[in-house]
C-alpha cells in the first residue's frame, strides 16, 4: 500500500535530512572558500598599499652600494656560480662591470646606502625594512610581472590583492575591497591580468579607479534620474538577474555582475568624494607634489591610496611605469638619463605617503610595499656610449614599511656585485608569506579548492621573513 504525503507533511518528516543537506552544502562552500573572512591570528596590519614599479628597478643604482663594481669597471666579472638561464649566458658573453653613475650616500642612524638620485626618501630610510636577493622564476617581463603580483609566472592565477580580500573581506561596504590605480600613461605588462581574481570568485578582482575626475566612467546615474528611481530600476534588474541565474544554474560571472551593480549603487555616494583631492589642505597637496607637473601624477595616486585605506579599503595597488618602454623602469640603455627621470616622478610622492600615514595615525595599521618584477645586471648590456643594464631575475630588492615591520631591519643580502643572493636566494613566495603574516593570515591555511586541489598564493608554501618582523 502506498502512502501519500502532503508537501507540508513531507517537509515535517524530512526536516532533519534537509537540514543535513543544507549543512553539507555549507561545509562544501566553506571548503571552497578556504579560510573564510577574517584573520587566522592577531594581525599587525589591516590594509596594504602595494607599490609596483613596472620594468625592473636597478638595485645597484638605487638601494645597493657595490664598490666592487668600481674595481672591476669595464672588466669581465669573475665566474659566479648558482645562476642559470639568460644570466649564465650573459656572463659567458663579452661584458664589462658598470659602477653606478649615481653617488651613493649613507643616511639615517643605520647608515644605509641610497642613491643620490633620491632627495626625499633618505629622510625615511630608518623606517624601512629591506629584503635583498629576491629571486623570481623568469628573466622576462611578462612572466616575472605575473610572478610578483600573483605568485605564478602563468596567467589565470589570483593576484595578491585578490587573495587578501578573499581572506579578509572589506571594511567599507560602499567601496571595493581591492582598488587599482595605475600610471596615467598606461598600464603594466599583462594589463588587468596583474590584478585579476583568477580562479577565485570574480568579486575579488581589483577595481580600477581613475586618479582624477569620475573614479569609474558612467558610475553616476544619467541626468534626471533620482536616487529613488535608480534604486527601483536596480531592484528590478537584480530580480531579473536572479531569475536568470536560477533558471540556468547561476555562474560566477553573473553573480559577480549582480554584486557589482549593487556595489556601484552604493559607490555613487562615496567614491566621488575619495578622488576629490580638492578637499585636501594645500600643505598636504604640496607635500605629495601636486603643485609640480613631474610629481603630480604619481602624487595623486599616493594621496588617493592614503584616502582609500583611511576609508577602510583593504588593498590598494599602485602601478608606476607604462609597460616596458621609456616611461618604465626598463633601462637597457641611457640609464644616466632615464632612471633619474623615473625617480623624480616617485621620490617625493612615496616619501609623502609614508610621512602622511605616520602623522594621521595610520602607520601601524597600513603595510606599504615597494617592489618591481626583477632587478638589473651589474654589467653593461652590449657595447655603446649609453650605459644600460639587462634583466636580472636574481637581484630584486623590496622594502616594507608600516604595520608590524621592524624599522631599519634587513633580510637577505647580495654578493659583492649585486648580481645574486650572497647566500640562499629569497623566493618571491617568502615575500608573499611575510605580507600575509603581517595581515594575520596563515599562508598555508589561506586556500581555495580549484580543479581538485587546494591552491595557495604561496603554492607549496613560503616562509615569513622573521628578520623584518617585530
Amino acid at each position: 500500500m502506498s502512502t501519500r504525503f502532503s508537501r507540508r507533511q513531507l517537509l515535517a518528516r524530512c526536516w532533519n535530512g534537509i537540514g543535513q543537506l543544507a549543512l553539507a552544502d555549507l561545509l562544501l562552500s566553506d571548503m571552497a572558500r578556504g579560510a573564510g573572512k577574517g584573520p587566522h591570528f592577531s594581525p599587525k596590519a589591516r590594509s596594504v598599499i602595494f607599490l609596483f614599479f613596472s620594468g625592473g628597478v636597478s638595485q645597484v643604482d638605487t638601494f645597493e652600494y657595490k664598490p666592487a663594481l668600481q674595481k672591476f669597471a669595464g672588466k669581465r666579472l669573475p665566474e659566479i656560480p648558482g645562476v642559470e638561464g639568460e644570466i649564465r649566458s650573459f656572463l659567458r658573453q663579452p661584458h664589462g662591470a658598470v659602477p653606478t653613475p649615481f653617488p651613493m650616500n649613507q643616511v639615517g642612524q643605520a647608515g644605509r646606502y641610497i642613491s643620490t638620485a633620491f632627495t626625499h626618501l633618505p629622510a625615511m630610510m630608518d623606517e624601512l625594512a629591506f629584503i635583498h636577493g629576491i629571486k623570481v622564476d623568469s628573466n622576462n617581463h611578462a612572466p616575472s610581472t605575473m610572478h610578483v603580483n600573483t605568485g605564478s609566472v602563468f596567467q589565470g592565477n589570483p593576484s595578491v590583492g585578490a587573495w587578501v580580500t578573499y581572506g579578509l573581506g572589506s571594511e567599507n561596504k560602499n567601496l571595493p575591497g581591492y582598488i587599482v590605480l595605475h600610471d596615467h600613461r598606461g598600464g603594466p605588462v599583462n594589463g588587468s591580468a596583474v590584478w585579476q581574481s583568477g580562479y577565485l570568485p570574480a568579486t575579488y578582482q581589483g577595481v580600477q579607479f581613475r586618479s582624477s575626475g569620475a573614479p569609474i566612467l558612467n558610475l553616476e546615474s544619467p541626468a534626471g534620474v533620482s536616487r529613488e528611481r535608480a534604486r527601483t530600476e536596480l531592484d528590478y534588474l537584480q530580480w531579473l538577474n536572479r531569475r536568470h541565474a536560477e533558471e540556468r544554474g547561476g555562474g560566477d560571472d553573473l553573480e559577480a555582475r549582480i554584486q557589482a551593480y549593487e556595489l556601484a549603487y552604493r559607490m555613487q555616494s562615496e567614491a566621488p568624494d575619495v578622488v576629490d583631492l580638492g578637499t585636501e589642505p594645500e600643505h598636504i597637496r604640496s607635500l605629495y607634489g601636486l603643485n609640480h607637473p613631474v610629481t603630480e601624477p604619481f602624487g595623486r595616486q599616493c594621496l588617493m591610496a592614503r584616502r582609500l585605506v583611511e576609508k577602510g579599503v583593504r588593498f590598494v595597488l599602485l602601478v608606476h611605469g607604462w609597460e616596458n618602454g621609456i616611461y618604465s623602469w626598463d633601462h637597457h640603455s641611457d640609464l644616466n638619463t632615464l632612471l633619474p627621470a623615473r625617480v623624480r616622478e616617485v621620490d617625493q610622492p612615496v616619501t609623502a605617503l609614508l610621512k602622511d600615514l605616520k602623522q594621521r595615525g595610520l602607520w601601524q595599521d597600513t603595510l606599504v610595499v615597494w617592489t618591481s618584477e626583477m632587478g638589473r645586471t651589474p654589467f653593461n648590456e652590449g657595447a655603446g656610449a649609453k650605459v644600460g643594464r639587462n634583466h636580472n631575475q636574481y637581484g630584486l630588492v623590496n622594502w616594507f614599511a608600516g604595520g608590524g615591520v621592524k624599522a631599519g631591519s634587513t633580510a637577505g643580502g647580495t654578493d659583492e656585485f649585486g648580481l645574486k643572493a650572497a647566500g640562499d636566494p629569497i623566493p618571491i613566495r617568502n615575500v608573499h608569506a611575510t605580507l600575509l603574516h603581517l595581515l594575520g593570515l596563515d599562508q598555508m591555511a589561506l586556500t581555495y579548492l580549484h580543479e581538485g586541489r587546494y591552491k595557495r598564493l604561496t603554492d607549496t608554501g613560503g616562509v615569513p621573513l622573521k628578520d623584518i618582523l617585530t
